[in-house]
């Protein structure tokens, strides 16, 4: 979560612009101009980071930074919705108010497979930071605890648990965002916390009682600004028999490679208390302004790690040019860990279901093809090819009302990047272009494979296999129809694929 008491400021002048009347509504409005048609989007009003996101009979379950009275940040509750593929979701009812205690930031979600808390086998049990709003405006530093809820019908109602606060406040004003898990090796719950600047483990053995394991810290210089939003995990290192743990982190503020809010990793050993790294510098699970947030399932089927992140920055969240809806998820990713010259990288790729979605498409009419097409099915479609770069590489998307939408890549710098100065609407905030041209120093690459993948108002780039991310938001004032890669000198291209993407809606 972001830091809250700046956001409200800026909100509480848009509210009482904003809609409120579509919140009732069951049916998804698809012809809304920038409405994706398949990442997931709130019904209507505001939405944020990830939560509790938790898989239970052959369902997946996402729940939701949500304030169902406006289309820019309020009061926090958990918004729900379930999805038997991760593609098609199906809305469901709030499932967690405010209450005395708080407003509900972000948390996570368990099932309780023994019943070891006691409120039932197989129980849903969501742990969340309580967010006292007066606490805060009153000065104190205390004003976020955490609190536990539990369901026994899969997530539809959901009762908060007597005892909360289940952790109490020790003296830090940023203490949030609880990830638990069941460790597997040492048979009972853990959980990872954020407290500033660092991370707090905890263990328990209900749920309800906690105790401090430790405390991870990185030596950051400068500081990244407040930590948000933790997970832990383990993966084995593709091709080799090793495992390693993996610790993500989110940060406000102006601390991401191209500005705003942005998320990064560690990867390292946890041995049941303490995580440690040998790790000298910041590794970004994705480059681009626009992947906040994200964590991983619990208790996914195939023992896989599945990532959403929210797709927004805190820089410019509350004033995208939506009308009654605001914000999207990022499509699932499923995480890799490769050690690629000597270096541990987590890799993202889209899940292979979303194969399930994607159609061939046919090119007519264009002798240029594939170095130049157009396409009525361009904004909403996904893009692959190998490149073999001897001078440079430039694509561009576009329409014929001159937006336009930048990726190059020079291979002497070794410096690929995006650029959005003309993509379309960008003068709806001035932070969107605070960094127009978003770069990754990837090296001096001969060749490269090469996804993009267009929805209304996004783009999401993945290179030689989620090696590299970047994660675009666009406002195209017409969908792009135009494609283009600039002929330059050696430059090969393989494998072009163009395929649509079904709507999900």
């Amino acid at each position: 979560m972001k830091e809250k008491s700046l956001i409200m400021l800026f909100a509480i002048a848009f509210i009482a612009l904003s809609c409120k009347d579509n919140s009732k509504s069951d049916v998804v409005n698809k012809k809304e101009k920038y409405r994706p048609n398949f990442h997931f989007t709130p019904k209507a009003n505001w939405m944020n980071d990830p939560n509790g996101m938790v898989y239970y009979n052959d369902t997946y379950h996402l729940f939701y930074q949500y304030y169902p009275d406006s289309t820019v940040w309020g009061p926090m509750h958990w918004g729900h919705a379930k999805s038997k593929d991760l593609l098609h979701w199906e809305h469901r009812p709030i499932a967690l108010y405010p209450d005395s205690l708080g407003d509900i930031f972000s948390g996570s979600a368990v099932i309780d497979k023994t019943n070891t808390s006691g409120f039932g086998k197989d129980a849903m049990v969501a742990m969340f930071t309580y967010h006292d709003m007066d606490g805060e405006k009153e000065g104190k530093i205390n004003f976020q605890t955490q609190g536990i809820a539990y369901s026994l019908d899969e997530g539809e109602t959901w009762t908060k648990y007597k005892g909360n606060p289940v952790i109490g406040n020790p003296g830090i004003k940023d203490f949030r965002d609880p990830k638990v898990f069941w460790n597997e090796e040492k048979e009972n719950w853990q959980m990872a916390l954020v407290a500033k600047d660092k991370v707090i483990f905890y263990g328990s053995d209900d749920l309800k009682s906690w105790n401090k394991l430790s405390e991870f810290k990185f030596n950051d210089d400068p500081p990244l600004g407040v930590w948000e939003c933790p997970d832990l995990f383990k993966l084995p290192v593709q091709g080799t028999d090793e495992e390693k743990w993996v610790l993500i982190i989110s940060h406000g503020g102006n601390s991401s490679p191209n500005g705003g809010s942005g998320t990064r990793y560690f990867v390292g050993e946890y041995d049941g208390v303490t995580f440690t790294t040998n790790q000298q510098e910041s590794q970004w699970i994705d480059y681009g302004t626009d992947n906040y947030a994200g964590v991983t399932y619990n208790n996914e089927p195939n023992n896989e790690r599945i990532f959403i992140g929210w797709m927004s920055n805190w820089d410019y969240a509350i004033t995208t040019p939506t009308k009654t809806w605001r914000s999207a998820m990022t499509l699932p990713r499923k995480l890799s860990l490769e050690r690629i010259n000597d270096k541990y990288i987590l890799k993202s790729t889209i899940i292979d279901g979303f194969d399930s979605l994607l159609s061939n498409m046919d090119i007519e009419n264009s002798d240029k093809y594939p170095f130049e097409f157009e396409s009525e099915k361009l904004q909403h479609s996904v893009i692959s090819f190998e490149v073999k770069i001897n001078d440079k590489l430039e694509i561009e998307l576009s329409n014929e009302l001159g937006d336009t939408y930048l990726i190059s890549y020079d291979p002497v710098d070794g410096i690929f990047f995006t650029d959005r100065t003309n993509s379309g609407i960008v003068d709806f905030n001035k932070k969107f272009l605070m960094t127009p041209q978003q770069k990754i120093l990837i090296g001096k690459k001969e060749k490269l494979k090469i996804e993009l993948v267009l929805d209304a108002s996004s783009i999401e780039i993945f290179l030689n296999e989620g090696e590299f991310v970047m994660t675009n938001q666009i406002f195209p004032k017409k969908d792009y129809h135009r494609f283009v890669i600039k002929k330059t000198d050696g430059l090969v291209i393989d494998n072009f694929k163009i395929q649509s993407v079904k709507s999900t809606l």
